[in-house]
């Protein structure tokens, strides 16, 4: 680990008590500080040498922390940039994260958390965790042994990994456009703390794209945890999320940690974050608001340092609106989202998974050498649409290696009935799901020309609809649809909607 002497960092904040503090609390961790008290002087700064991380105030008083972000954005520049937002200010935050922070803190600052903050962002993250060992495999790869079992019920916890980024990179089989995309997007994204949404069908790969996040990132030899959410009873969620205390309930005979401290330091990625209950929702926001925890039985909350990475195979926006999962949560959530495409959209990437997948399965086996598909074989799963996606192809793999009992799987050990392959050739176009209803909604074969216009004219026709339905009572609207008074009064002034469209009244 390199000494805290080696970094340099740049604090701008106009307020000079909060500088003072900032920088005796980072002095005292041997960091060598500059200050600044506006954005001008702080980019004249910038322009004359580089830092290890730049630490800025969102409000500044000739622009904002936004300025600075898109000025290192701009210029290319290497620095780790962390954003103090006001408290409460999710949408600053979520801003910030989208462009380009690594991380941000709320008003007022616990320094504890702001040391902690500062040291990931300089990978200078506490050893709690002894490095572990090198994992191997190809994909899909097998879930090691979990090293903590918080409750015989819960999903299992995933053994800590450590990958350089290329070899993470590397398990996401293929080389479709749609994959480099993937891979682009993960590349971008591992250097900041930003929650990530996996977006994708069941069987996808997403936890293989979110350990690609893991082990692309400065967090890649600290631990990953994957827990799936929708495989816990809904009666021990809390205690698995955050631990328990000896005695806090009926067999809780010692001290137990949740996913989140297994987590400290490392990666927490929750899978199937669309079956959380609501209860459950409100207290996972919480935690990743405070960044800090309460087991149960616990009185005080401790701080964690975790990056959240979730996934899920439903549209969250859709569920949102369904009063199902809760609109703050998700854009939490969401502040960057990874479409993890299906393996009819990347046909071309099967004969390279199909390869990799039986080299596992014979090496699991201990059958050397690995048996290859043959021509007629490629050909047909070329015509397949894959409905359970890279898991159904490697099940299917499994099947035909067992009855080919050859060096070669020939396309009638796959099993596949020659009238679905028919129908095959059309099923990409079968299953990709309409768009929205609007206003006037779309053809079939129709895709608007321009998305943004589009998406304002369905928002706006859900918004005219709920007021209508609540006699134009905004706040009755409002709770209906999940938002606050303050956002629909932001939509309705956005989309031009005024009370004249339907002739009701405010109360």
């Amino acid at each position: 680990m390199s000494s805290a002497q080696s970094f340099s960092l740049l604090i701008v904040d106009d307020e000079p008590d909060l500088r003072t503090l900032y920088e005796l609390t980072l002095l005292r961790e041997g960091y060598e500080l500059e200050t600044s008290d506006n954005v001008t002087d702080a980019l004249a700064r910038l322009e004359r040498r580089r830092y290890s991380a730049v630490i800025t105030d969102m409000r500044l008083p000739d622009g904002s922390g936004l300025d600075i972000l898109a000025w290192l954005e701009a210029n290319g520049r290497k620095e780790k940039a962390l954003v103090i937002t006001a408290f409460g200010s999710a949408e600053n935050a979520v801003e910030a994260l989208k462009a380009g922070a690594y991380d941000y803190l709320t008003k007022p600052v616990d320094l504890r958390q702001f040391r902690l903050v500062v040291a990931s962002a300089l990978g200078r993250l506490p050893q709690g965790t002894a490095p572990p060992p090198k994992a191997a495999g190809v994909l899909p790869p097998a879930a090691p042994p979990a090293p903590v079992a918080p409750h015989p019920t819960a999903a299992p916890l995933t053994a800590p990994v450590t990958v350089t980024p290329p070899e993470a990179l590397a398990r996401l089989a293929g080389k479709s456009a749609a994959m480099q995309q993937v891979r682009e997007l993960i590349e971008k994204v591992a250097r900041s703390m930003a929650p990530v949404l996996l977006q994708g069908e069941s069987g996808t790969g997403k936890e293989l794209v979110a350990r690609a996040v893991h082990g692309s990132s400065p967090r890649a030899r600290q631990r990953f945890v994957a827990v799936n959410c929708g495989a816990i009873p809904e009666q021990l969620l809390e205690a698995e999320f955050f631990g328990y205390r000896k005695g806090a309930f009926t067999g809780a005979n010692e001290d137990r940690e949740g996913f989140f401290q297994a987590a400290d330091g490392g990666t927490l990625f929750l899978d199937e974050i669309g079956d959380l209950p609501l209860a459950m929702q409100s207290k996972l926001l919480r935690s990743i608001q405070e960044r800090s925890v309460r087991p149960v039985g616990a009185v005080a909350e401790a701080p964690v340092n975790v990056r959240i990475l979730s996934a899920t195979h439903k549209d969250l926006g859709a569920e949102v609106l369904a009063g199902r999962f809760r609109q703050d949560l998700y854009y939490r959530l969401n502040v960057i989202q990874i479409r993890v495409p299906p393996l009819r959209e990347r046909i071309e990437d099967v004969p390279i998974i199909s390869e990799q997948v039986l080299q596992r399965i014979a090496e699991d086996a201990g059958v050397s050498p690995a048996p290859r598909l043959t021509a007629a074989a490629q050909e047909r799963l070329a015509r397949y649409p894959f409905p359970g996606n890279v898991r159904e192809l490697e099940n299917l793999l499994h099947r035909a290696l067992a009855l080919s009992g050859g060096e070669a799987i020939d396309a009638v050990d796959l099993g596949l009935p020659d009238e679905l392959l028919d129908d095959a050739q059309f099923g990409a176009q079968d299953v990709v799901p309409a768009a929205p209803q609007a206003g006037a909604p779309l053809a079939s074969q129709d895709l608007p020309a321009d998305l943004a216009v589009y998406l304002d004219e369905v928002e706006r026709a859900i918004l005219l609809k709920a007021l209508e339905q609540h006699r134009f009572n905004r706040t009755a609207t409002a709770a209906s649809l999940g938002l606050s008074l303050r956002q629909i009064r932001y939509r309705m002034a956005r989309l031009h909607i005024t009370e004249d469209e339907s002739g009701g009244s405010e109360p």
